[in-house]
């Protein structure tokens, strides 16, 4: 999913003081990253999830949610399914 985006790289560092900030400097320089993360009204989608050092930003301040240097952020897009 986002993999592709971002040149195959499995980390890529990123500089904001909140999540919101991170996602668009990543996607400065990896133009559609932000794309598949937010809606076109800037809300997060709602099949991706995301977390800030293992806590779902859906239960902090979302994508308002301060980071600082160190912060591990993690994407994972909502898995569903069934028989």
């Amino acid at each position: 999913m986002l993999r592709p985006t971002v040149g195959g790289e499995r980390l890529v560092a990123a500089t904001g003081s909140t999540l919101r900030e991170l996602i668009h400097d990543v996607d400065g320089r990896h133009p559609g990253f932000a794309g598949q993360l937010l809606e076109s009204d800037g809300t997060q989608r709602r099949f991706v999830n995301i977390y800030v050092n293992d806590e779902d930003v859906r239960y902090l301040q979302g994508l308002e949610t301060p980071v600082q240097e160190g912060d591990v952020v993690s994407i994972l897009p909502a898995v569903a399914g069934g028989l």
